[in-house]
C-alpha cells in the first residue's frame, strides 16, 4: 500500500524541531488494523498491566549511565523468562538478548537505559525521588527524556514476537544500551563486540518518545537528527593578584575571548544555509573576586547534520582555542574529547517500507517525513549503529496527553520538552504505540518468504 499522506516540507519541519502545540489533533483515526496487528493488540491486553507495573517501577528508580544496574537486572530477567538467552555487562552494563527462530535474517531491537542527573517535577504518584552520585557529587535523578518508556515497549515487543514465533523466521538481537545521553553507550557496546560476539544485525530499529499526542508515529526518512561532538578546554594561565594583571596570564579572559570568537566559526565560516550549532554549556574559572587563577575551564558543545560541518566546527573550535592562548602569550590549551556521535541516518528504503506497513494500522496517526526535511537538532547514538553499516530505523512516537496539550495551548505556555523536568508520558497509548510500530517492523523484515 504506497504512502498516500506526507506533510509539507515547512509543517513537517515544524513537526521535528519544536514542540509543536497546535498540531494536537482529537480527530477520528481511520485505520484498519493487520492481522499481526490485531494479533500483537491481544498479547497488549493480557499483558499490559505488569508493563505498565515494569514502566512504573523503572521511572521511580532511575539510573544514569553506566550505573543502570538495577534497570539491567530488571530487564535481564524479563527476557531471560521469555527464553532469550541474555548477556548482561556488554560495554559496561549493556545487556544483550538473543533468541533465534530458524533461518531468516538478524534484527536488532535496541533501548536505552539511562536517565538524567535533574530532579523530576511532574507531581506523579510514581515520581522518582532517586539520587546517585555524577561527578563526584549526589544529584537528583529522573528519566526526564522518555527512555524508561522506551525499555518498557522494549519488552513488550519481545513478549509479542515471542507469542507469534509462527509468523517469523530468523534471529532478534535486543540490545539494552547503557548511557545513550553522553552519547557514549553504543560505542562502548560496539567496542565491548556487539557486532562480533553476536550476530550482526541485518536490521536495526528503536523509537523515541516526544511530546506530540500520544500515539502519534513519525517515520523520518533520511538524517534525522545531528551528530554531537563535546570538548573539555583547559586554558592555562599565570596566576595572582587581581590588582596586578600585568603579572599575570589571565585565563579567564582567554576564555572570554574564546567564548566569543568561536561562534564567528558558525557565522563566517559554515554555509548559512547547513545547520550547525556551538555551545558553551559550562565556564569554571576562580574562586574569589580578587584573585586570578591558573586555568579556566571551558566545556563546547557542537551540533550538526553534514560530515562536512561537523569536521568544519571541530576544526574551527579547535584553531580558535589555540589563538585565543597564543594571543595571551599562554600555553597551548589542554583539548580533551568528551563525546561523538555522528548524526543518524534513517535508512531512506527502509523508512519507506515500514511507512506503507504500518500506514494501514496507525492511519492517520502516522506521519511520513522525507529526507528532504531537515531532520532534528537533538543526538541520538543509535546513529552508531547506522554506521557501522546497518540498514536502521529510529522511530518519533508521541507520548503526551491530548487534553494537557490543549490545556497549555490554551493557557498559552509551551509544552515541556524531552530534558524538561515536567516531561510527563501518558504511558498506556505510548507503549502500546511503541510495541505496535517496532513488533510489526520485525514482522515486515522477517516474515518467510
Amino acid at each position: 500500500m504506497p504512502i498516500k499522506r506526507k506533510l509539507s516540507a515547512a509543517r513537517a519541519a515544524f513537526l521535528i524541531t519544536l514542540p509543536a502545540l497546535a498540531v494536537a489533533s482529537t480527530s477520528p483515526v481511520h485505520a484498519e488494523p493487520t492481522a499481526a496487528a490485531t494479533r500483537i493488540s491481544s498479547v497488549l491486553d493480557r499483558g499490559y498491566p505488569a508493563l505498565d507495573a515494569l514502566y512504573k517501577d523503572i521511572h521511580a528508580h532511575p539510573e544514569v549511565g553506566f550505573q543502570e544496574r538495577r534497570t539491567a537486572t530488571l530487564l535481564a530477567a524479563r527476557m531471560r523468562k521469555l527464553g532469550f538467552t541474555v548477556t548482561e555487562g556488554v560495554g559496561g552494563t549493556g545487556v544483550v538478548a538473543v533468541l533465534r527462530n530458524g533461518e531468516g535474517p538478524t534484527v536488532m531491537v535496541r533501548a536505552e537505559m539511562d536517565a538524567l542527573p535533574m530532579e523530576e517535577k511532574t507531581g506523579l504518584p510514581y515520581a522518582s525521588k532517586a539520587k546517585q552520585v555524577v561527578d563526584g557529587k549526589e544529584s537528583f535523578v529522573a528519566h526526564s527524556c522518555g527512555h524508561d518508556v522506551h525499555v518498557t515497549w522494549w519488552v513488550g515487543t519481545a513478549e509479542a514476537l515471542m507469542s507469534m514465533r509462527d509468523a517469523w523466521k530468523g534471529t532478534l538481537v535486543f540490545v539494552g544500551q547503557p548511557s545513550e545521553e553522553t552519547v557514549g553507550g553504543a560505542r562502548a557496546m560496539i567496542a565491548d563486540g556487539l557486532f562480533t560476539r553476536f550476530p550482526k544485525p541485518d536490521f536495526a530499529f528503536a523509537a523515541h518518545t516526544s511530546n506530540m499526542p500520544a500515539g502519534m508515529l513519525f517515520v523520518k526518512a533520511g538524517v534525522s537528527s545531528s551528530a554531537a561532538d563535546s570538548y573539555e578546554i583547559t586554558f592555562h594561565g599565570r596566576g595572582g593578584h587581581g590588582s596586578m594583571p600585568n603579572a599575570t596570564i589571565d585565563p579567564i579572559v582567554i576564555g572570554a575571548r574564546f567564548v566569543s570568537d568561536v561562534q564567528t566559526v558558525i557565522s563566517r565560516e559554515k554555509d548559512a544555509a547547513a545547520f550547525g550549532v556551538i555551545t558553551i554549556g559550562s565556564f569554571q574559572a576562580g574562586t574569589v573576586a580578587n584573585i586570578i587563577p591558573d586555568d579556566a575551564v571551558v566545556k563546547v558543545n557542537l551540533r550538526s547534520h553534514a560530515a562536512a560541518v561537523q569536521q568544519l566546527l571541530k576544526d574551527g573550535a579547535v584553531r580558535t582555542a589555540n589563538a585565543s592562548a597564543a594571543m595571551a602569550k599562554a600555553p597551548p590549551p589542554s583539548i580533551k574529547p568528551l563525546s561523538g556521535t555522528p548524526a543518524l541516518v534513517n535508512d531512506p528504503d527502509l523508512a519507506k517500507r515500514m511507512a506503507d506497513k504500518l500506514m494501514p494500522t496507525f492511519g492517520k496517526r502516522l506521519i511520513f517525513v522525507p529526507a528532504t526535511v531537515p531532520p532534528a537538532s537533538a543526538s541520538e547514538d543509535f546513529s552508531e549503529i547506522a554506521e557501522a553499516g546497518i540498514p536502521s530505523l529510529m522511530f518519533g512516537i508521541g507520548s503526551f496527553d491530548p487534553v494537557m496539550i490543549a490545556d497549555y495551548q490554551q493557557r498559552g505556555q509551551p509544552l515541556p520538552v524531552n530534558h524538561s523536568p515536567y516531561y510527563a508520558p501518558q504511558p498506556e497509548p505510548t507503549i502500546r504505540a511503541g510495541v505496535t510500530a517496532l513488533a510489526l517492523s520485525v514482522l515486515a523484515v522477517a516474515a518467510p518468504r
